[in-house]
């Protein structure tokens, strides 16, 4: 079973390498000679809590996470980790300091703006320490990352955490950056879309989390990594008297760690996907290799783009904040972006189309993005350039 690997570049889900996917089919028809597919056996079985064990120590290797950490998988995607924040670090707040906290959010696209939302919803005193649309033109839209010397963070005694999302996929904003928060406030972050693409410090998070569907496998199973010492809970009696909303159970952190992330029946070939995707990134040299190529793929898109005339294309992310998961920028003109789209799917490259409430176009540089791929669609960029 084989495939030529496409030409595509949709922002999730997202494309896997070939040789996972094919290594995948036959685990689905027949996993380790058991005579059952993955799809098949029980999530509480000898197979099934291997699958889990092995995809957590890659990911533990990946990442350098140390022993003071958890790794565990849910489901519910990135949106269902914006109600389990809420829950969870609330409750380890109150913990510790026997109130129920607020929460810093810095909003800097789409997704932090939802989590933001979310968390307002569900009954938490949310403060907008960085709101990225009221530097924009029209006050709505995003694009960059206002400087920290203006973020209005809370304190320790108050804020139970700050809340950023490290790439956002549908604005095309990334930070460069890890943030920092007052000393003894946890960092929470959704790392969705630019996840394993780059090293980074898992010691400066409380905790990270991320849907696997862009960068690290399949829709259906979400990555979290957290600080141990945030699992511990008061008594349920106690949280509800400081009006702290009780998680289903499903979205409870200590819960779901206690059973090895199968309290309820999870996805096994999904986590599979996940182990055979981090697998192949440790033997293709680790982080330190997929970051710089990331880092090359991102460059050719940009610089293609800024090198084609004025005005033909329009980058609309400031320079320092671009993302190089998600290149968005637009086409000046009636009919130009369509033009664009239909030249390169006569070409066969697809999934360029911007999110849906923004339009424009959107590459997505995952890792499975090959880089003869991205020198084709750089191919393209010029070849349009030059006729526009």
């Amino acid at each position: 079973m084989s495939r030529t690997q496409p030409h595509y570049f949709g922002a999730g889900p997202a494309l896997l390498p070939a040789e996972v996917l094919q290594q995948a089919a036959s685990d689905l028809l027949n996993y380790k000679d058991s005579g059952l597919g993955l799809g098949e056996i029980s999530h509480r079985s000898a197979l099934a809590v291997n699958v889990v064990d092995s995809a957590k120590a890659t990911i533990k290797q990946l990442l350098a996470i140390p022993d003071t950490y958890e790794v565990f998988f849910l489901q519910g995607g990135g949106t269902g980790e914006f109600s389990a924040v809420v829950y969870n670090l609330l409750a380890s707040f109150a913990l510790k300091t026997g109130k129920k906290g607020k929460a810093d959010y810095l909003v800097t696209g789409s997704w932090s703006q939802r989590a933001a939302e979310e968390a307002t919803r569900l009954g938490v005193d949310v403060n907008l320490a960085v709101d990225a649309r009221k530097g924009s033109a029209n006050g709505k839209s995003y694009g960059t990352i206002p400087d920290p010397s203006t973020w209005t963070l809370g304190s320790a005694r108050e804020t139970a955490y700050v809340y950023y999302c490290d790439n956002e996929t549908v604005n095309g904003v990334e930070f460069p950056y890890i943030p920092e928060v007052p000393e003894g406030v946890e960092l929470v972050t959704d790392m969705s879309s630019n996840i394993l693409s780059r090293k980074f410090d898992v010691t400066k998070f409380g905790l990270v989390f991320a849907g696997a569907q862009k960068n690290i496998g399949m829709a259906g199973v979400t990555i979290c990594i957290i600080k141990k010492q945030l699992l511990a809970r008061p008594k349920e009696a106690d949280l509800v008297a400081l009006g702290i909303p009780l998680p289903p159970l499903v979205l409870d952190f200590p819960t779901i760690v206690k059973n090895n992330s199968l309290y309820n029946t999870l996805p096994i070939f999904n986590v599979h996907i996940v182990y055979l995707t981090t697998q192949r990134l440790i033997d293709k040299g680790g982080l330190e290799v997929q970051e710089a190529i990331s880092d090359a793929k991102a460059k050719k898109l940009y610089d293609a783009l800024d090198a084609a005339p004025k005005g033909v294309y329009n980058c609309i992310v400031e320079k320092a904040y671009r993302s190089r998961m998600n290149v968005v920028f637009t086409i000046p003109g009636d009919g130009k972006e369509m033009a664009f789209l239909d030249g390169a799917k006569e070409r066969g490259m697809t999934g360029l189309q911007g999110y849906r409430t923004v339009g424009g176009i959107r590459v997505s540089n995952y890792n499975a993005v090959s880089e003869r791929s991205i020198d084709k669609l750089v191919d393209w960029i010029n070849t349009f350039a030059a006729s526009a």
